[in-house]
């Protein structure tokens, strides 16, 4: 075999190499788990791969315009310079016209599709090992980019790692689907945004309900109420409207009645009072819930006056699925 057929054919293996790196490079550049490298770069040191990763695909315009670049020289250019070296080699017009279909297929199995697969597939591995190269040729190729950019300024547009409630609902729903996690761990996560949806007034015991006592009376005259009513706890009412006094736990009282502790005042018992208003998200509400650890809250309107009152369990029977509208 002739010299100049060797390097007809190392030509041939150069551009459906740089073509076949360049497209799956890309592909995995589309299709790599943005929060996956998110999370990864959280426990890297900050020149990480992980880390340059993540500043490669904030900018994704920028390396997505590095790596067309690229992939063109190898297809333009050197298809160019391939057509002009076969032609000296190449005498026929027929074997010169067979070499250009078959270099063709090559390039779109081989260049193409292929590493396009392979690039969805591996996406996270193949983006990480191009990033030094990807970092050399932006260095390369910053007066061009710099141009470029000046006149597309889209393409400087940052890409924030996010995802939104729709994002993570289907997630949700398709996870549940593909049995990669539990039906009710996808229905819980669900319920997690109906949170957001919901406000303290919803989910609340209204006033007239509400289990209350009398803040001048002794435990002794409610010994029979406490012992009767399984209320968890009760508003401990002042002798004004809308007069709170505090929030008495049934097991408190029931433990002063064993101590005989019976001429108490419920006002002496009783804990101080967290006030909400009654159009606090639910979401925020649990949160309050999980900071303080107190397991009820006093409800009042845009003018202070009590409407309800609301425990924890309120909060998590929506998560469990319980609460009915």
């Amino acid at each position: 075999m002739e010299p100049n057929v060797y390097i007809l054919i190392l030509l041939v293996i150069i551009i459906l190499v740089g073509s076949a790196c360049c497209s799956g490079v890309e592909a995995a550049f589309l299709a790599v788990n943005s929060i996956r490298i998110l999370e990864l770069a959280s426990k890297q040191k900050p020149k990480s791969s992980a880390n340059q990763l993540l500043k490669l695909r904030k900018h994704l315009g920028r390396t997505l315009t590095v790596i067309t670049i690229t992939n063109n020289g190898f297809n333009i250019i050197g298809s160019l310079l391939l057509g002009v070296y076969g032609a000296l080699i190449i005498k026929s017009s027929f074997g010169l016209t067979l070499f250009s279909i078959a270099f063709y297929v090559l390039v779109v199995l081989l260049g193409e599709v292929l590493p396009k697969a392979l690039g969805t597939r591996f996406s996270l591995q193949i983006a990480m090992f191009s990033v030094p190269i990807l970092r050399m040729l932006n260095t390369l190729m910053r007066p061009f980019l710099l141009l470029i950019e000046q006149l597309f300024p889209v393409i400087t547009a940052e890409n924030e790692i996010s995802t939104d409630e729709a994002e993570i609902r289907q997630m949700a729903k398709i996870g549940s689907q593909k049995g990669f996690i539990e039906a009710d761990e996808a229905e819980m996560i669900l319920k997690v945004f109906q949170l957001n949806d919901l406000k303290a007034k919803d989910l609340m015991i209204p006033r007239v309900s509400a289990p209350s006592l009398d803040g001048s009376s002794n435990l002794d005259e409610i010994s029979k109420l406490i012992i009767s009513n399984n209320s968890p706890w009760w508003v401990v009412l002042g002798d004004k409207v809308d007069k709170i006094q505090g929030i008495a736990k049934r097991e408190n009282l029931l433990t002063s009645l064993i101590k005989g502790e019976n001429k108490k005042l419920l006002s002496e018992l009783c804990d101080p009072v967290d006030y909400i208003p009654e159009m606090i998200k639910v979401d925020k509400l649990l949160t309050r819930f999980d900071k303080d650890h107190k397991g009820v809250k006093v409800v009042v309107d845009e003018f202070g006056g009590f409407v309800g009152i609301i425990g924890s369990e309120a909060v998590l029977s929506v998560l469990a699925g319980w609460w009915k509208e």
